[in-house]
């Protein structure tokens, strides 16, 4: 059993954010915030800590009248779409799917932007929520929203990659700032469904390196005795200025066959350079999901230690999870819950003796904890 760690607490929780400042506030409907969660964390200037946080701002009734609705943008407005129940599964109070389509077809209840959170520099406090600098959908790509910041510092600016939402494309959308205050939005780097795109905070050979995580309907076997599994795996790519990328040709952290707790994975934290156990490397954290029956799993946190110069080589790696959910955390709004299992870490800091670890709880909050350099224990 791992010892607590001495700073782990939610730090913003749904009843934080004041949705008077929404951008969705003119919507002919009443919402509230399902979840404020998965924070893309990078430390500022000023030596605080900045999140940008997930906010999904759910209708308080999506089905009414025989319908079910979902939440859209489109130049001048945010609107509602109706769909007959009859043609839809509303099972998930996220999304609904429609039914009868050639390829499976959603639709969601939410709609997600990404509100900045300033923090104490060692992230326990809140210091500002700036809902002035707040990042809404601002085109067709993302007219379902936009998910899942991660933010990467590189030399003197900051390079933000988001999820845009779409009936268009599933994609990876990219922001960059100067100052961490006012982000230029520089359009879609990936085309493809890709939840984690992670950009290194640092050039390798003089290039700018990511981890991806394409997703597709398929996977090809391994053979029956190989150590790897089939199925979603942590991908890299290569760009010269980190809008053209280019998939590296080897792979890079796959799922495991003899560990059923990442059957599923994907990036967790930007990779920072750092040194673990006495080893110079690219820390990633990343997310390992182990199948429960049910539609989301088990999400944990783990970790490897890259290459500083190939960074598709890992030198360590942990096999015990370096976090996981944490139900003493969101007893207080257990009322709020909609699912469990889940820790989704998202950002890391520097700090010292300690890393300063960003992670969205149970889809519904924002978890900041202090995690010791020394429980970096490798076992392969």
């Amino acid at each position: 059993m791992r010892k607590p760690f001495a700073v782990d607490r939610l730090v913003l929780t749904p009843k934080d954010v004041d949705l008077a400042w929404s951008p969705l506030a003119g919507l002919d409907a009443e919402t509230y915030v399902l979840g404020a969660f998965n924070p893309g964390m990078t430390r500022l200037p000023n030596g605080n800590l900045l999140l940008m946080v997930r906010v999904a701002e759910a209708l308080r009734e999506p089905v009414r009248d025989g319908r079910v609705h979902a939440i859209r943008w489109e130049p001048g407005a945010y609107r509602l779409d109706a769909w007959p129940l009859s043609k839809t599964d509303t099972t998930d109070p996220r999304k609904f799917e429609v039914l009868a389509q050639q390829w499976k077809t959603m639709a969601l209840t939410s709609l997600s932007w990404l509100l900045p959170v300033e923090l104490s520099p060692d992230g326990t406090e809140r210091v500002a929520i700036h809902y002035d600098r707040a990042i809404a959908p601002a085109g067709s790509w993302q007219c379902y929203g936009l998910e899942d910041a991660r933010i990467s510092g590189v030399g003197d600016r900051w390079l933000m990659t988001t999820c845009s939402v779409s009936p268009e494309r599933h994609s990876t959308t990219l922001y960059t700032s100067g100052d961490c205050v006012d982000w230029r939005f520089e359009g879609i780097v990936l085309d493809h469904q890709n939840k984690d795109m992670l950009i290194f905070e640092g050039l390798v050979g003089g290039q700018y390196w990511a981890q991806t995580r394409p997703l597709g309907s398929l996977y090809f076997a391994y053979p029956p005795d190989s150590k790897w599994r089939a199925g979603p795996s942590i991908n890299l790519a290569t760009s010269l200025d980190a809008l053209h990328w280019k998939p590296h040709i080897e792979p890079g952290i796959r799922p495991h066959s003899a560990r059923v707790s990442t059957a599923r994975m994907g990036g967790g934290t930007p990779p920072i350079l750092t040194e673990i156990a006495g080893r110079r490397g690219w820390l990633t954290l990343w997310h390992g999901v182990e199948p429960n029956g049910t539609a989301v799993g088990i999400y944990r946190t783990y970790w490897s230690l890259l290459d500083p110069e190939r960074p598709w080589i890992t030198l360590a790696t942990g096999r015990a999870p370096l976090l996981e959910a944490n139900p003493e955390l969101t007893e207080p709004i257990e009322d709020q819950m909609y699912l469990d299992n889940v820790v989704f870490t998202t950002g890391i800091a520097d700090a010292g003796d300690h890393f300063v670890i960003a992670s969205g709880e149970a889809d519904l909050a924002c978890r900041i904890t202090h995690v010791p350099k020394d429980a970096f224990v490798a076992s392969e």
